[in-house]
């Protein structure tokens, strides 16, 4: 294993599909899959023992469902370990809960093989994605969404992690955020981490959903302006 492979475990409790799983990953020259697990207890004690960068989680499974166990694989990992979750369901309640437990993207299982492989990628760099069907029906969710208070919630954070926070729910990468801020990498990098420790979030899913649960972002609108939404917090 090279040391810029990226790192995974499939967990799924149907035998079949956790194969095809693991022969199309270990296909990839750059992507290894580490271990398999047929439930979320086994998924979490898998993370545990090897430390993937990536988990191909199943919604449900027997015992611990996969929303509960990715919530504890983002919490022992610290957000280090990336969780996609996969089903055959595009159900509201399934997307907004994997979301809330930390997962950093959600794919259904009718994807195309070259569809899994680019998720894996795009979370192991540290961006988040979403199917886009899947996409349309969370921000429906988000509309009917009573708006925190903004103005309380986020004012531990700096402008400048204002900023980067409104262009992560926009849904830049990292390398997006730095060119449209005029940043480095590392400092966006740097920014996100601070913003995540204050917010006591981890993931970048966590942070687009409390951009949009503050009212920093409305649904089917622009962005807000950092400024502007401390105004209308104010008044």
């Amino acid at each position: 294993m090279q040391p810029s492979d990226t790192t995974i475990v499939v967990a799924d409790d149907q035998a079949m599909i956790r194969a095809g799983l693991v022969a199309l990953l270990s296909a990839e020259p750059d992507l290894r899959v580490l271990a398999e697990a047929a439930d979320g207890q086994a998924a979490v004690a898998a993370v545990q023992r090897r430390r993937p960068d990536v988990v191909l989680m199943d919604v449900r499974m027997p015992g611990v469902d996969g929303i509960t166990a990715a919530r504890e694989i983002v919490d022992i990992t610290d957000g280090q370990t990336s969780v996609i979750m996969l089903t055959v369901h595009d159900l509201d309640e399934y997307v907004y809960a994997a979301l809330r437990a930390g997962a950093s993207g959600f794919l259904l299982k009718d994807a195309p093989p070259e569809e899994l492989v680019r998720a894996v990628h795009t979370v192991a760099a540290g961006d988040a994605l979403l199917a886009p069907r899947v996409t349309r029906r969370l921000l429906q969710r988000f509309a009917s969404l009573g708006v925190r208070d903004a103005g309380t919630e986020l004012s531990g954070l700096t402008d400048r992690e204002r900023d980067v926070l409104l262009e992560v729910a926009k849904g830049g990468s990292n390398a997006e955020i730095a060119r449209n801020l005029g940043l480095a990498e590392l400092t966006v990098k740097s920014h996100l981490y601070h913003v995540m420790q204050k917010l006591h979030l981890n993931s970048r899913t966590q942070l687009v959903i409390t951009a949009y649960e503050t009212g920093l972002v409305h649904p089917g609108q622009r962005a807000m302006p950092p400024a502007q939404c401390r105004r209308e917090s104010a008044g």
